[in-house]
């Protein structure tokens, strides 16, 4: 078959295949621990679901404005106001299947052939594959352990040159849990503004701080109107499967992302707009619980990793993944991560999944039961030791 060339530029993310193959094992009767993809164990909140369902109920199931239907615009806008201190209006916002919707048309918007986007690495896959498949150049912007694997602003302004469009941050951070703090964030502004470059602030875990505070680029004076900000119900809400996210954006450029959203998913799901709704005016005490489980569940993580010889592991300060430095193993991270799974059982992903900068490290979610994230550090500490 013939693809088009630009097929070749598009990458995928490594954890559903690595999800794929452990089903596999299993449906060959092998035990997984899945530590692989990034969901929580949770089910959806019960009021959220009854909201879906009275939605229909209602009727809301046909087609709906491409930016979104109003009344959920206006409540998404002001929740934004709400957490990152400062103002949004519904023309504002656009909602999308998902928060990945908003990185396609960010991109397909504001970069040509060319153009040079800097992306965290390592980072989430879809940044690179989906800069690369519009034709630009992804440039990797390298976050370090002895940092606490944040983005430096030094070494960031050294990387702008006279084609750079957009910086893409990403904070709490996947693969590796860091997050940004007001000090970095004011310093990364400083360097978009005056080389007039656009940011993606992808903030989907934002409720995920254990330590410190959650920061918006967009609240600094001057970057609201070049920031484009990410947020989504897929991660606080244990609405994976819902297809739901949203950003805040400059209010001309949420027109054309919403055009691009008429020419590709007309509109999203009226229902679970509102079912969106009620995530955010509903009671919050079970995503607050899950919250806690994940910081337990994180230091738990931790504290075993750092127990196994030839691992060492920061403590993430947020999202629910840890990036333990697994450079003193002999093997490769790709190969350990290979070895976790077929003969430890233990689904996990390897660093360079992330990118270039991922070599020495392995990621794993901590967004399993207590038994389950203990079992797996036996596991690893067995093979290896073995």
């Amino acid at each position: 078959m013939k693809l088009a060339e630009r097929m070749s530029r598009l990458g995928t993310e490594t954890a559903f295949e690595v999800l794929a193959r452990a089903k596999a094992l299993e449906a060959q009767g092998r035990d997984i621990v899945h530590l692989e993809i990034g969901q929580p164990d949770y089910d959806t909140p019960q009021y959220i679901k009854d909201a879906a369902c009275q939605a229909l109920a209602d009727g809301h199931t046909g087609y709906g404005p491409s930016a979104g239907v109003m009344e959920a615009r206006e409540r998404f806008a002001s929740y934004l106001a709400e957490t990152r201190g400062m103002e949004v209006s519904a023309e504002e916002v656009v909602i999308t299947p998902g928060a990945k919707p908003i990185l396609f048309f960010g991109l397909l918007a504001l970069v040509d052939e060319g153009d040079e986007v800097i992306c965290p690495n390592p980072g989430f896959p879809i940044y690179e594959s989906v800069t690369e498949f519009v034709g630009a150049t992804a440039v990797p912007a390298p976050l370090r352990e002895e940092n606490q694997f944040r983005l430096d602003a030094e070494e960031l302004k050294g990387l702008v040159t006279d084609k750079t469009k957009m910086i893409i941050l990403n904070s709490p951070h996947n693969p590796t849990g860091s997050v940004l703090t007001r000090e970095d964030l004011e310093a990364i502004a400083e360097i978009a503004i005056a080389n007039d470059v656009w940011v993606l602030s992808d903030e989907p875990y934002s409720k995920m701080i254990y330590d410190g505070e959650h920061h918006s680029i967009a609240a600094i004076d001057g970057m609201k109107e070049r920031t484009i900000l990410l947020e989504g119900f897929s991660k606080t809400y244990a609405m994976t499967g819902w297809r739901l996210g949203y950003a805040a954006m400059p209010a001309e450029l949420a027109d054309q992302v919403a055009k691009l959203q008429t020419n590709s998913n007309s509109c999203t799901a009226t229902f679970i707009q509102h079912a969106g709704i009620a995530a955010l005016d509903g009671p919050q005490d079970e995503s607050e619980a899950m919250m806690d489980s994940f910081k337990m569940r994180r230091d738990i993580m931790v504290d075993g990793l750092n127990d196994i010889p030839g691992i060492s592991c920061l403590s993430p300060a947020g999202a629910f993944y840890v990036f333990p430095n697994v450079t003193e193993c002999e093997d490769p991270c790709d190969v350990l991560a290979k070895r976790c799974l077929d003969e430890a059982g233990v689904a996990v992903l390897s660093g360079t999944a992330f990118g270039a900068y991922g070599e020495g490290y392995l990621r794993l979610s901590s967004a399993n039961s207590v038994e389950n994230i203990n079992e797996a550090l036996k596991r690893i500490a067995d093979m290896l030791a073995g």
